[in-house]
């Protein structure tokens, strides 16, 4: 299990157990870690993870509690998690993106407009001082259309867009629950931005199937999906 997982689940866990109850406020962050045995980082994720659905509410300023756990608001925390897990055909869209992406990235390394490909460097700049995850995913989710649209096939750029709606809660998942992802996330935009600059399809390729494939591999493996996103 990963470790953001393993940490979500403990909090879970005290919920459950009337450890922790509604309303009730999470101890320190330093003491919670130690308590469950967590790296005060891993804590840190499931807090923003548990947060998302509304199980805990954090208070800038006076510490973090748990929500009133009314009927409401468990359905919604419910409905998302259960959507996530269940709906496996977000594996399908995925594997779409893994065949189409890299093959409008190689043509965006051969056709994209250098005043395009100075958009996309703007982009990477706002990437590194993106702070919020909502920014982080905002600007990976722009970064894919413009390059995209970069390739001169409307209708493959099309295609691609209308990819982009049902994976973006999968993005958002990892960007909370896989430690690293965000650092790797601007790490592979750069590789791509550069195989593109410097007019290389071949290598704007292979970085397009990474990155891709890293998000598909990622949910196969927490949902349990047999099969690699490489193979």
């Amino acid at each position: 299990m990963p470790v953001t997982d393993e940490a979500i689940e403990k909090i879970k866990a005290m919920i459950v157990s009337g450890e922790l109850r509604p309303g009730a406020k999470l101890p320190k962050e330093a003491d919670l870690a130690e308590r469950l045995g967590l790296s005060r980082n891993s804590l840190r994720e499931a807090v923003k993870a548990l947060s998302l659905i509304r199980v805990l509410d954090v208070r800038q300023g006076d510490g973090t509690y748990v929500t009133s756990l009314e009927p409401d608001i468990l359905l919604d925390a419910l409905a998302f998690v259960v959507d996530f897990h269940q709906d496996n055909t977000v594996l399908e869209f995925l594997e779409v993106r893994r065949i189409l992406e890299p093959a409008a990235t190689a043509m965006a390394a051969r056709v994209m407009s250098e005043e395009d490909i100075a958009e996309l460097a703007a982009l990477l700049q706002k990437l590194d001082e993106a702070a919020t995850l909502d920014e982080i995913i905002a600007n990976d989710l722009e970064f894919h259309r413009r390059i995209a649209a970069g390739s001169g096939n409307t209708v493959l750029s099309s295609l691609i867009d209308g990819l982009s709606g049902p994976t973006t809660r999968a993005r958002i998942w990892r960007g909370l629950t896989e430690e690293g992802a965000a650092d790797r996330t601007r790490q592979q935009h750069r590789a791509i931005y550069d195989a593109i600059a410097s007019r290389r399809p071949e290598l704007a390729h292979a970085w397009a199937t990474v990155h891709v494939a890293g998000v598909e591999h990622w949910l196969r493996d927490t949902l349990g999906e047999p099969g690699s996103a490489l193979g």
